[in-house]
């Protein structure tokens, strides 16, 4: 089901965003931190089955809108990196959420004090890079030439739309320099689950046993 939650915004505001939810008032509630960009499009369907299974595992969980994306009203081109993690921080306060799940990039934005998993957590340059990769081959194809570098110069000044993201100078900032955090939250790699990863498909695809692996982690290291 679809759930609302108050989420902070400019000016000391708040503002509604939404969150796919399996709630049930249970004990164990996993907060899920989605990958960021296009790679949360390409994770979106095996981020919402492994939350199916964990929901018949007796686990709720949560899916929150990031400000400025999916159907959020927040203007993502002004927002950073910072203001993200301040909203997961929110959404885990405002769910109860006892353990955490950051997918991807989401593990540069995930609340750092609950314990959990980081998925296949990636750095901020790598992402960018990757959008940086998109643009200029749909560049090329439009009879257009840019260049990495004249792409972030012109980014870091007036902000830069990637991949259908439109991004402020100072998300493109933080992308640059980001590292997931150090933690004591557990790193799941892509060979615990086995196949190929997802957000390396050409389009978003599904992987019931991916799914399923994923599920399992997650519910074994919650209910121990």
């Amino acid at each position: 089901m679809i759930a609302s939650w108050p989420c902070p915004a400019s000016h000391g505001d708040t503002a509604s965003e939404f969150a796919q939810v399996f709630d049930s008032d249970r004990a164990h509630r996993l907060l899920i931190i989605p990958a960021l960009f296009d790679e949360a499009n390409r994770l979106r369907r095996l981020t919402v089955e492994v939350m199916r299974r964990l929901n018949l595992a007796g686990i709720d969980s949560f899916l929150p809108d990031l400000p400025g994306c999916n159907e959020s009203l927040q203007p993502l081109e002004q927002l950073s990196l910072a203001d993200w993690q301040g909203a997961m921080v929110a959404a885990a306060r405002h769910f109860r959420a006892t353990h955490v799940l950051a997918i991807r990039g989401g593990a540069l934005v995930v609340p750092q004090s609950l314990p959990g998993w980081r998925y296949a957590p990636v750095n901020g340059a790598t992402i960018l890079r990757q959008m940086l990769r998109m643009r200029i081959l749909a560049s090329r194809e439009a009879g257009r030439d840019e260049t990495q570098g004249s792409l972030l110069e012109a980014g870091l000044a007036e902000g830069l739309e990637l991949a259908g993201y439109r991004l402020a100078p100072a998300m493109i900032a933080t992308l640059q320099d980001a590292t997931p955090p150090q933690s004591s939250q557990s790193i799941i790699g892509q060979d615990m689950i086995g196949g190929s990863p997802l957000w390396l498909r050409a389009e978003p695809d599904e992987d019931r046993e991916q799914a399923d692996a994923l599920a399992a982690v997650l519910a074994m290291g919650i209910t121990l």
